[in-house]
Protein backbone atom coordinates (compact mmCIF):
# COMPACT_ATOMS: atom_id res chain seq x y z
CA UNK A 1 0.00 0.00 0.00
CA UNK A 2 1.32 3.43 -0.96
CA UNK A 3 0.02 6.55 0.75
CA UNK A 4 0.53 10.02 -0.70
CA UNK A 5 0.23 13.52 0.70
CA UNK A 6 1.56 17.03 0.14
CA UNK A 7 4.23 18.79 2.14
CA UNK A 8 6.12 22.09 2.05
CA UNK A 9 9.81 22.75 2.68
CA UNK A 10 9.72 26.49 3.42
CA UNK A 11 13.50 27.05 3.41
CA UNK A 12 13.76 25.53 -0.06
CA UNK A 13 10.53 26.21 -1.92
CA UNK A 14 8.41 28.47 0.28
CA UNK A 15 4.74 27.53 0.33
CA UNK A 16 4.94 25.47 -2.85
CA UNK A 17 3.84 21.91 -2.19
CA UNK A 18 5.42 18.65 -3.25
CA UNK A 19 4.35 15.04 -2.81
CA UNK A 20 5.53 12.59 -0.19
CA UNK A 21 4.95 8.89 -0.85
CA UNK A 22 5.10 6.21 1.81
CA UNK A 23 5.09 2.55 0.88
CA UNK A 24 3.96 0.23 3.67
CA UNK A 25 4.76 -3.50 3.66
CA UNK A 26 1.94 -6.00 3.37
CA UNK A 27 2.39 -7.11 6.99
CA UNK A 28 1.86 -3.57 8.31
CA UNK A 29 -1.92 -4.05 8.34
CA UNK A 30 -1.90 -7.58 9.73
CA UNK A 31 0.74 -7.24 12.47
CA UNK A 32 -0.33 -4.14 14.45
CA UNK A 33 2.39 -4.48 17.09
CA UNK A 34 5.28 -4.78 14.67
CA UNK A 35 7.73 -1.96 13.94
CA UNK A 36 9.73 -1.53 10.75
CA UNK A 37 13.00 -0.11 9.39
CA UNK A 38 12.64 2.91 7.09
CA UNK A 39 14.35 3.72 3.80
CA UNK A 40 14.19 7.35 2.68
CA UNK A 41 14.46 7.80 -1.09
CA UNK A 42 15.12 10.86 -3.23
CA UNK A 43 13.08 11.75 -6.34
CA UNK A 44 10.04 10.17 -4.70
CA UNK A 45 7.85 10.79 -7.76
CA UNK A 46 10.04 8.31 -9.67
CA UNK A 47 9.99 5.58 -7.03
CA UNK A 48 6.60 3.85 -7.08
CA UNK A 49 4.41 4.55 -10.11
CA UNK A 50 5.05 5.15 -13.81
CA UNK A 51 2.22 7.69 -14.04
CA UNK A 52 4.00 9.99 -11.56
CA UNK A 53 7.51 9.56 -12.98
CA UNK A 54 9.24 12.40 -14.82
CA UNK A 55 9.91 10.34 -17.95
CA UNK A 56 6.99 7.92 -17.63
CA UNK A 57 9.05 5.10 -16.09
CA UNK A 58 9.48 4.60 -12.34
CA UNK A 59 11.67 2.26 -10.29
CA UNK A 60 8.56 0.09 -9.87
CA UNK A 61 9.12 -0.08 -6.13
CA UNK A 62 5.42 -0.65 -5.40
CA UNK A 63 5.46 -3.79 -7.53
CA UNK A 64 8.75 -4.93 -5.99
CA UNK A 65 7.41 -4.50 -2.45
CA UNK A 66 4.26 -6.44 -3.32
CA UNK A 67 6.16 -9.33 -4.91
CA UNK A 68 9.11 -9.52 -2.51
CA UNK A 69 7.14 -9.09 0.74
CA UNK A 70 10.02 -7.07 2.16
CA UNK A 71 9.29 -5.81 5.66
CA UNK A 72 10.43 -2.21 5.34
CA UNK A 73 8.74 1.18 5.07
CA UNK A 74 9.85 3.25 2.06
CA UNK A 75 9.44 7.03 2.10
CA UNK A 76 9.97 9.00 -1.12
CA UNK A 77 9.88 12.79 -1.39
CA UNK A 78 9.33 14.54 -4.70
CA UNK A 79 12.05 16.93 -5.83
CA UNK A 80 11.57 20.59 -6.70
CA UNK A 81 11.12 20.68 -10.48
CA UNK A 82 11.56 24.42 -10.97
CA UNK A 83 14.62 25.51 -12.94
CA UNK A 84 17.88 24.45 -11.29
CA UNK A 85 16.19 23.69 -7.97
CA UNK A 86 16.69 19.93 -8.09
CA UNK A 87 20.42 20.33 -8.71
CA UNK A 88 20.64 22.75 -5.79
CA UNK A 89 18.60 20.66 -3.37
CA UNK A 90 20.44 17.47 -4.21
CA UNK A 91 24.00 18.73 -3.96
CA UNK A 92 26.03 19.14 -0.76
CA UNK A 93 28.74 21.09 -2.65
CA UNK A 94 28.76 24.10 -4.97
CA UNK A 95 29.65 23.29 -8.57
CA UNK A 96 29.60 24.61 -12.11
CA UNK A 97 27.59 22.89 -14.82
CA UNK A 98 28.37 24.30 -18.24
CA UNK A 99 24.81 24.44 -19.61
CA UNK A 100 23.47 26.14 -16.48
CA UNK A 101 26.41 27.94 -14.88
CA UNK A 102 27.04 28.01 -11.14
CA UNK A 103 24.90 25.78 -8.94
CA UNK A 104 24.63 26.80 -5.29
CA UNK A 105 24.48 23.82 -2.96
CA UNK A 106 21.40 23.49 -0.76
CA UNK A 107 21.84 19.84 0.10
CA UNK A 108 22.53 20.60 3.75
CA UNK A 109 19.22 22.49 4.01
CA UNK A 110 17.38 19.54 2.48
CA UNK A 111 19.09 16.96 4.67
CA UNK A 112 18.45 18.97 7.81
CA UNK A 113 14.76 19.09 6.88
CA UNK A 114 14.71 15.34 6.28
CA UNK A 115 16.41 14.58 9.61
CA UNK A 116 14.73 17.18 11.82
CA UNK A 117 11.25 17.47 10.29
CA UNK A 118 10.35 14.55 8.03
CA UNK A 119 11.91 11.70 10.03
CA UNK A 120 10.30 12.79 13.34
CA UNK A 121 6.94 13.03 11.57
CA UNK A 122 7.28 9.54 10.10
CA UNK A 123 8.43 8.11 13.42
CA UNK A 124 5.51 9.71 15.25
CA UNK A 125 2.82 8.65 12.80
CA UNK A 126 4.00 5.21 11.70
CA UNK A 127 5.31 2.16 13.51
CA UNK A 128 9.00 2.59 12.77
CA UNK A 129 12.26 1.39 14.24
CA UNK A 130 13.77 4.80 14.88
CA UNK A 131 17.40 3.90 15.60
CA UNK A 132 20.34 4.40 13.26
CA UNK A 133 20.62 0.68 12.47
CA UNK A 134 17.15 0.75 10.95
CA UNK A 135 17.32 4.05 9.04
CA UNK A 136 18.48 3.94 5.41
CA UNK A 137 18.85 6.17 2.35
CA UNK A 138 18.62 5.44 -1.36
CA UNK A 139 18.78 7.48 -4.53
CA UNK A 140 20.11 7.69 -8.06
CA UNK A 141 22.07 10.32 -9.98
CA UNK A 142 21.95 13.52 -7.87
CA UNK A 143 19.85 11.51 -5.43
CA UNK A 144 22.68 8.97 -5.30
CA UNK A 145 25.06 11.76 -4.38
CA UNK A 146 22.70 12.84 -1.60
CA UNK A 147 22.45 9.27 -0.31
CA UNK A 148 26.25 9.19 -0.09
CA UNK A 149 26.24 12.58 1.65
CA UNK A 150 23.66 11.43 4.17
CA UNK A 151 25.39 8.12 4.89
CA UNK A 152 28.73 9.82 5.58
CA UNK A 153 28.13 13.31 6.98
CA UNK A 154 24.93 12.22 8.78
CA UNK A 155 26.31 8.81 9.67
CA UNK A 156 24.95 9.10 13.21
CA UNK A 157 21.45 8.95 11.67
CA UNK A 158 21.86 6.59 8.70
CA UNK A 159 23.72 3.30 8.89
CA UNK A 160 23.07 2.09 5.34
CA UNK A 161 22.65 3.65 1.90
CA UNK A 162 22.18 2.70 -1.75
CA UNK A 163 23.92 5.15 -4.10
CA UNK A 164 23.05 4.31 -7.70
CA UNK A 165 24.85 6.21 -10.48
CA UNK A 166 25.87 8.92 -7.97
CA UNK A 167 26.72 12.29 -9.55
CA UNK A 168 30.24 12.41 -8.11
CA UNK A 169 31.38 14.46 -11.10
CA UNK A 170 29.73 17.68 -9.85
CA UNK A 171 32.78 18.69 -7.82
CA UNK A 172 34.75 15.52 -7.20
CA UNK A 173 37.45 17.20 -5.13
CA UNK A 174 34.95 18.69 -2.70
CA UNK A 175 32.97 15.45 -2.54
CA UNK A 176 36.11 13.49 -1.65
CA UNK A 177 37.01 16.09 0.96
CA UNK A 178 33.51 15.81 2.42
CA UNK A 179 33.78 12.02 2.74
CA UNK A 180 37.34 12.20 4.09
CA UNK A 181 36.33 14.57 6.87
CA UNK A 182 33.22 12.62 7.88
CA UNK A 183 33.17 10.51 11.03
CA UNK A 184 32.01 7.16 9.67
CA UNK A 185 31.36 4.21 11.94
CA UNK A 186 32.78 0.87 10.87
CA UNK A 187 29.37 -0.82 10.79
CA UNK A 188 28.31 1.47 7.93
CA UNK A 189 27.13 -0.32 4.80
CA UNK A 190 27.04 1.42 1.41
CA UNK A 191 26.02 0.01 -1.95
CA UNK A 192 27.36 2.01 -4.91
CA UNK A 193 27.13 1.24 -8.61
CA UNK A 194 27.47 2.75 -12.06
CA UNK A 195 26.36 1.56 -15.48
CA UNK A 196 29.04 0.77 -18.03
CA UNK A 197 27.15 2.72 -20.69
CA UNK A 198 26.96 5.91 -18.59
CA UNK A 199 30.53 5.89 -17.32
CA UNK A 200 31.72 8.62 -19.66
CA UNK A 201 28.65 10.84 -19.71
CA UNK A 202 30.76 13.27 -17.67
CA UNK A 203 34.53 13.55 -17.92
CA UNK A 204 35.18 13.24 -14.19
CA UNK A 205 32.84 10.30 -13.53
CA UNK A 206 35.20 7.32 -13.80
CA UNK A 207 38.02 8.84 -11.77
CA UNK A 208 35.70 10.19 -9.10
CA UNK A 209 33.94 6.85 -8.76
CA UNK A 210 37.17 4.91 -8.25
CA UNK A 211 38.58 7.51 -5.83
CA UNK A 212 35.38 7.58 -3.79
CA UNK A 213 35.17 3.79 -3.57
CA UNK A 214 38.80 3.60 -2.45
CA UNK A 215 38.29 6.30 0.18
CA UNK A 216 35.19 4.60 1.59
CA UNK A 217 37.09 1.34 1.91
CA UNK A 218 40.04 2.99 3.65
CA UNK A 219 37.58 4.45 6.17
CA UNK A 220 36.33 0.96 6.98
CA UNK A 221 32.96 1.14 5.21
CA UNK A 222 31.33 -2.15 4.24
CA UNK A 223 31.15 -1.26 0.55
CA UNK A 224 29.41 -3.16 -2.23
CA UNK A 225 30.76 -1.62 -5.46
CA UNK A 226 29.57 -2.66 -8.92
CA UNK A 227 29.99 -1.68 -12.54
CA UNK A 228 26.83 -2.91 -14.29
CA UNK A 229 27.42 -4.30 -17.79
CA UNK A 230 25.13 -2.45 -20.17
CA UNK A 231 23.78 -0.27 -17.36
CA UNK A 232 22.47 3.16 -18.36
CA UNK A 233 21.38 6.35 -16.59
CA UNK A 234 17.65 5.73 -16.29
CA UNK A 235 14.96 4.32 -14.01
CA UNK A 236 14.59 1.15 -16.07
CA UNK A 237 18.24 0.31 -15.39
CA UNK A 238 18.05 1.25 -11.71
CA UNK A 239 14.92 -0.86 -11.25
CA UNK A 240 16.91 -3.97 -12.17
CA UNK A 241 19.33 -3.29 -9.32
CA UNK A 242 16.68 -3.17 -6.56
CA UNK A 243 16.89 -6.84 -5.49
CA UNK A 244 20.68 -6.63 -5.49
CA UNK A 245 21.09 -3.50 -3.40
CA UNK A 246 18.34 -4.55 -1.00
CA UNK A 247 20.20 -7.80 -0.36
CA UNK A 248 23.52 -5.98 -0.04
CA UNK A 249 22.02 -3.69 2.59
CA UNK A 250 20.58 -6.61 4.49
CA UNK A 251 16.90 -5.89 3.83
Amino acid sequence: MVQKWEVTIPKLSGENTRNVYIGLPESYATEPERRYPVMYMFDGHNVFFDEDATFGKSWGMAKYMEESKKDIIIVGVECNHEGNSRLQEYSPVNFEYAPLGKIKAKGSIYMNWLVKTLKPYIDQNYRTLTDRNNTLLAGSSMGGLMALYGATVYNHIFQRAACLSPSLWVNSGKVLEMVARAHIRRDTCIYMDYGSEEMYNHAASAGALISTAHLLMTKGVNLAFRIIPGGTHCEASWEKQIPIFMDCLGI
